[in-house]
């Protein structure tokens, strides 16, 4: 009976010992990442049948079990998934808000000055200075182009380095979790208990990698997970971890995307697929945000510098020569042919142009040739609309888009696609062509007005009749048959104008509603006051009432360097809604994205805040199931110790049993 009591208080002292080994494990643990508090769970011994009964044996420690809810554990994880996500976001999207929003450095105070520069100009053609100022204004204006895209080409770049460090901290992580699984599954299949820290080690790496990028685990055998991320991609199974890489974009060699490595092999992932964690914060950003702002500055630049190009060429420089181009234009951008055709396949080749900028989006567009169509295709990245290219058997394929014109060359074979970004560009190459005062064309390049007194005998026009100062439209310029000056005379008897170049088109606008004439032939052209008259690409409207023989002059302008009127229609581009299908100006299209920015700024803000504050519910609630309360710890090391001392007491009355018995033998 002595040693049966012996060994009850053994075990007893065994199980306290454990009990107190596993609470302080617990306290020295409490602060740890991750750690589950465990605790010790016993069982009774066998009973032994001592004839009159059943004689307890003791206890014995049937396992240490370790607190953690997998099902709050996974909200955790995701709630973190988010909040990473979000907080990467946030942290880009900040710095564009802030270059684009900058009242002294953003666009719309450079696109002020420069306006203004014009109505300076515009009041005083003839001033050198007013002419410096307006270059001068110019050149800050390209250059603030040129900055602010740089510095989202910065933000690019930057994006690219992380995407270079998630990818490596994802295959770190993931090849951690492999190794811990190759632990557990052996320590579990030969002890048959689980390790618990192991367990808690790769429970928080598991949730580290959420940080990085939105991960899910699903339990295996021997305590092991399988890991996956995107749309099902397997990162870890059992001990064998998979890798990602940084691949570049087809189409976009500068554009870094993630890869799944099989073998020697690199899957690029859609973006889309891998939402969440660092990685899918930075990926959701370039896409939305940075891709579309770029885009938008660059349309803006575009938009400015073809409106201000058409006019500027209808106009008129200090030597009397019509003027060139202001601003420098950017090529849209064309990728290599995305093709994995063998490389004897006759190449085909795309370029594009705008030929409308009030028509600009600002999406990129892929070009591909369609089998089931027998066509190449454009499709608006934005929204997937897909427009189809008109087939020709043999010369190009022309076919526009929003302001585009794609032109297709070469033989077509199946798989060929490019991708056009229209005005990725269009901020970067932004520059101002005349570098001379002189070359600024300001002035029209005709004069109307009644005909001098000097011919002999004539004593000028004796009606009321005026004319405007006239103006041009493209017809004028070449290639067009160069402009012939011309001495309109009144004919009261037939009430015709007469004088313009024989065979020469005349549309007469009365109220809108447009008729053309052929001068020389019948029907003559008739006077209306009021009216409209085009000819040779130059523009003049009639007032008044002439008297027979009335004349007007429509000659080349020798003297016009005082001249402004070219520079007042510039001037007027900047209240003209030349953007978005004619509904925004410049300023208002550059506000447009300001706000778009700032709005989109502001949701994630307050996603990321509420996105937190979930994150913190859901560690408290997983940390009331795991977490280490010190204060009930204190308790257990009071029981155990009881417990402990109470088994000693039991062992220290059988060995004083076990003397009486001996000292009974003697």
């Amino acid at each position: 009976m002595a040693g049966n009591l012996l060994s009850i208080g053994k075990t007893g002292l065994f199980a306290a010992q454990a009990g107190l080994a596993t609470t302080g494990h617990n306290i020295a643990n409490a602060h740890v990442p991750g750690y589950s508090r465990q605790q010790t769970v016993q069982t009774t011994m066998t009973a032994q049948d001592a004839g009159y009964g059943f004689v307890g044996s003791g206890t014995q420690v049937a396992d240490i079990k370790r607190y953690s809810d997998e099902f709050l554990n996974v909200q955790v994880r995701n709630a973190q998934s988010t909040t990473s996500a979000l907080a990467s976001y946030n942290a880009q999207i900040t710095q564009v808000d802030n270059l684009l929003a900058n009242t002294t450095s953003g666009l719309s105070p450079a696109l002020q000055d420069f306006f203004k520069s014009v109505q300076s100009l515009s009041a005083n053609a003839a001033s050198t200075p007013s002419r410096q100022n307006f270059l001068s204004s110019a050149e800050t204006l390209a250059a603030r182009f040129q900055g602010i895209n740089g510095q989202l080409e910065e933000m690019r770049s930057g994006v690219n380095s992380q995407i270079t460090s998630n990818v490596t901290l994802i295959n770190s992580y993931a090849t951690q979790i492999a190794t811990l699984n190759d632990q557990i599954s052996s320590l579990s299949n030969s002890t048959g208990h689980a390790p618990n820290d192991l367990l808690d080690q790769r429970d928080q790496i598991v949730l580290d990698l959420n940080k990085q990028i939105k991960a899910t685990a699903m339990r295996g055998d021997n305590n092991t997970i399988t890991v996956s991320i995107g749309s099902g991609q397997p990162l870890v199974v059992g001990n064998k971890s998979f890798e990602l890489a940084v691949t570049p974009a087809p189409g976009d060699r500068s554009r870094l995307e993630v890869g799944y490595v099989t073998g020697t092999r690199v899957t690029q992932l859609s973006a889309a697929s891998l939402g969440g964690g660092e990685l899918g914060g930075l990926l959701d950003f370039r896409s939305t945000t940075l891709d579309h702002a770029q885009n938008a500055i660059g349309r803006v630049a575009i938009g400015m510098a073809v409106s201000f190009n058409a006019q500027h060429r209808m106009g008129q420089d200090s030597a009397g020569n019509l003027g060139g181009d202001l601003f420098k234009v950017a090529p849209a951008s064309v990728s290599a042919n995305m093709n994995s055709a063998p490389p004897d396949s006759p190449p085909s080749d795309v370029t594009a142009q705008v030929i409308d900028p009030s028509m600009l989006t600002t999406s990129d567009y892929m070009v591909e040739w369609n089998d089931s169509e027998a066509a190449y295709t454009i499709t608006r990245l934005s929204d997937r609309d897909v427009t189809i290219v008109p087939y020709s058997p043999s010369g190009a394929h022309v076919g526009s888009k929003d302001g585009i014109s794609f032109t297709i060359t070469g033989k077509e074979v199946s798989g060929d696609a490019f991708l056009v970004r229209p005005t990725i560009n269009g901020a970067a190459q932004f520059a101002v062509v005349p570098r001379q005062v002189g070359d600024i064309a300001a002035a029209s390049p005709v004069i109307i007005g009644p005909l001098p007194a000097s011919p002999p005998g004539w004593t000028g026009n004796k009606g009321n009749a005026v004319v405007s100062d006239g103006s041009v439209n493209g017809n004028f310029l070449p290639p067009n048959p160069a402009f012939a000056p011309v001495t309109i005379k009144y004919n009261a008897a037939t009430n015709e104008l007469s004088g313009f170049v024989n065979n020469q088109t005349v549309e007469v606008t009365v109220a809108g509603v447009k008729t053309q004439y052929t001068a020389g032939t019948a029907p003559v052209i008739p006077f209306v006051a009021g009216a409209s008259y085009e000819f040779g690409g130059v523009t003049m409207t009639m007032r008044g009432l002439p008297v027979d023989g009335d004349q007007f002059t429509v000659k080349r302008n020798s003297g016009g360097v005082g001249d402004n009127r070219n520079m007042v229609l510039m001037g007027e581009l900047a209240s003209k809604p030349l953007l978005d299908k004619g509904t925004a100006t410049y300023q208002a299209g550059f506000a447009q994205l300001v706000s778009s920015v700032g709005n989109k700024a502001r949701e994630v803000q307050v996603n990321g805040l509420a996105s937190e504050s979930m994150l913190a519910r859901a560690n408290a609630v997983q940390q009331s199931v795991s977490g280490v309360n010190l204060d009930e710890e204190a308790a257990n090391l009071l029981k155990y110790q009881q417990a402990y001392q109470a088994a000693g007491k039991v062992m220290q009355i059988a060995s004083t049993m076990f003397d009486t018995l001996l000292s009974l033998g003697r």
